[in-house]
């Protein structure tokens, strides 16, 4: 269990940390401007949410930088990535914030993914994250901020930056899929 590995697992601790925040009600009178008002549930599960997404460069750096890449470390980093978008998806539904049919699309291709490298896995290959996946994890992340902090500062302008965010990472979501399964589809049986 090296620094990157355990630099992972508080990707994972935080989970829990930032559904708490977003999913129980505290009475507290929101943060507002002018039209624009946020909960300080919201802001808080926001900066633990930044907190979490940045570990996941720093894990790879420190293992990348030390060389101490690992099998475990190319399985769990996926994995953490995994379940924090998960749980924070399911958790803007719930709110209201997102639609259910992008949280769906986006867990699915995850799970789809996941499984593609369990297959590789028991073939003696370890999958590690393509410059698509990479890209996907980007938008997922700037759309989930922007959701969590009620599209601020964008708000002011009336632009929809969340919504437009939200499509863009259901699109590079679906194709980042395709990608992994198209790059790795000798590992698919077909019998």
């Amino acid at each position: 269990m090296n620094l990157a590995n355990r630099i992972t697992l508080v990707r994972i601790f935080l989970v829990p940390i930032i559904m708490v925040l977003l999913l129980i009600k505290v009475e507290l009178k929101p943060l507002a401007f002018a039209d624009f008002s946020i909960t300080w549930n919201q802001i808080l599960a926001a900066l633990v949410f930044i907190v979490a997404a940045s570990t996941d460069g720093l894990d790879g750096y420190i293992a990348r930088k030390n060389k101490i890449v690992t099998n475990l470390g190319k399985l769990l980093d996926p994995l953490a990535d995994k379940l924090l978008v998960a749980a924070v998806l399911i958790s803007l539904v719930e709110m209201s914030k997102l639609d259910a049919w992008i949280a769906i699309v986006i867990i699915s291709r995850e799970f789809a993914v996941t499984g593609l490298r369990q297959i590789a896995l028991l073939e003696g290959a370890v999958l590690a994250a393509s410059t698509w996946g990479k890209w996907k994890t980007a938008v997922q992340i700037t759309m989930i901020i922007a959701l969590l902090l009620n599209n601020f500062p964008f708000a002011f302008l009336h632009f929809p930056f969340d919504q437009i965010s939200a499509y863009a990472a259901a699109l590079i979501t679906v194709y980042s899929g395709y990608d992994y399964f198209v790059k790795n589809k000798n590992l698919i049986p077909v019998a």
